[in-house]
């Protein structure tokens, strides 16, 4: 598989979060001889939280790990996930499969099935052959490591190109506090939130409560800014891990908060850059908009249009799309206030083609692999920012095979 021209230098050197450890196996739930599951064992009094897809058709796993968060975290906890299979509409088999998953997890290493969350990622519509998983839990009790971030940060992937991983280390009152994450996530990307699991580690000191506020409110800046291809995965997680093990409490502190915030943008910029058969990573700036909410919802309409994605896939300058698109969103607009950039470069403005527009100048902008659309709207102060990648024919190659 070709890595995509994205992608960063290398994965980070992530360190060790004191209070878990990590696994990861061949269990050949689609191909033979492919790492595919990992788990992730967390220490006693781990704080978990977790934002999941809002899908209607919402897998097995997101169902089970949403019922199960706010549970007493007095004792440790697990976290299984496997690739090649998402183990998502397939009925009462789906429920099975995941009840087969907990309970063996928890026979061999002791953790509650209360505590034991489990996530799939692959085809949707194939009953899980949860056998295979079961059989390498063993393997993976026996195998753990502090220091395996990285090779569960491999097993989780399907169609990525790259593993993906984040990390930042930040000093409160004169202690280290440790956070790390890893991600997949490639296609079937969109807001709410996106193709993708997510798993973040800390040892920081916070209540459960607490966690998932700040976790909820950093995910609507940033994995729900992204988008792909406009479409709603059925098995979205993204999940947090709070050890404490560091004993540095970190409630309602600013400077965790943007560490934590710098990771999540880092995974979730990642995502976008291994969009399927993506050439270029694209940052949509919408300002002058009535609200922050209309704001969004015209980033995410010029974002999701595919004759923009394809226009930036071919290089072409054409501003008339984003027009179109802002028109399209919904939002509230007036079409003699609007002014379009590319770049540092208007395009248009008042309503009207700028008088400085240069279609030799635009289209030399459109060459380069990071881009930036900024539109303003003219009519308020609400903004937004949404991060995308463009459409080539790679994403058609890579979607209409991916059962095959």
């Amino acid at each position: 598989m070709t890595i995509s021209p994205l992608a960063p230098a290398h994965f980070p050197e992530l360190p060790e979060i004191s209070g878990v450890t990590f696994a990861a196996a061949a269990a050949g739930v689609k191909h033979k001889n492919r790492v595919d599951v990992m788990l992730a064992l967390l220490a006693p009094g781990t704080a978990m939280a977790g934002v999941f897809t809002r899908s209607a058709t919402r897998s097995a796993p997101v169902l089970d790990c949403q019922s199960k968060l706010g549970h007493d975290p007095s004792g440790p906890a697990a976290i299984l996930v496997n690739s090649g299979n998402s183990n998502a509409f397939t009925g009462g088999r789906g429920i099975e499969s995941v009840k087969a998953l907990t309970s063996g997890v928890a026979a061999q290493t002791g953790v509650s099935e209360d505590r034991v969350f489990t996530a799939s990622t692959g085809v949707i519509g194939e009953p899980l052959p949860h056998d295979r998983i079961t059989a390498k839990i063993e393997e993976l009790h026996i195998n753990q490591s502090d220091g395996a971030m990285e090779a569960a940060a491999r097993a989780i992937m399907t169609t990525d190109t790259f593993a993906k991983g984040a990390t930042k280390t930040i000093q409160v009152n004169g202690k280290a506090v440790k956070i790390a994450g890893i991600a997949k996530g490639s296609g079937m990307i969109a807001p709410d939130m996106a193709t993708m699991l997510v798993y973040i580690f800390t040892d920081a000191l916070i209540g459960q409560a607490d966690l998932q506020a700040l976790l909820s409110s950093l995910n609507a800046k940033t994995f729900n800014c992204i988008t792909v291809d406009s479409d709603t995965s059925t098995s979205d997680s993204l999940m947090m891990a709070a050890t404490g093990a560091s004993g540095v409490d970190v409630t309602g502190n600013a400077e965790f908060a943007n560490a934590l915030s710098e990771v999540m943008h880092d995974l979730a910029h990642q995502v976008v850059r291994d969009g399927e058969g993506a050439t270029k990573f694209v940052t949509v700036n919408v300002n002058g908009a009535k609200d922050d909410a209309d704001a969004h919802r015209v980033a995410l309409s010029i974002a999701n249009s595919p004759l923009v994605k394809t226009a930036i896939a071919g290089e072409d300058a054409n501003w008339g799309r984003v027009v179109m698109a802002v028109g399209k969103s919904g939002a509230a607009a007036d079409r003699d206030r609007l002014s379009i950039r590319f770049g540092d470069i208007t395009v248009a403005e008042n309503g009207w083609r700028a008088p400085s527009y240069s279609e030799d100048e635009a289209s030399a902008y459109m060459k380069n692999q990071e881009l930036e659309i900024g539109v303003d709207l003219g009519i308020g102060s609400g903004r937004s920012t949404v991060w995308t990648c463009d459409l080539t024919h790679g994403y058609i190659t890579i979607n209409a095979d991916y059962r095959s």
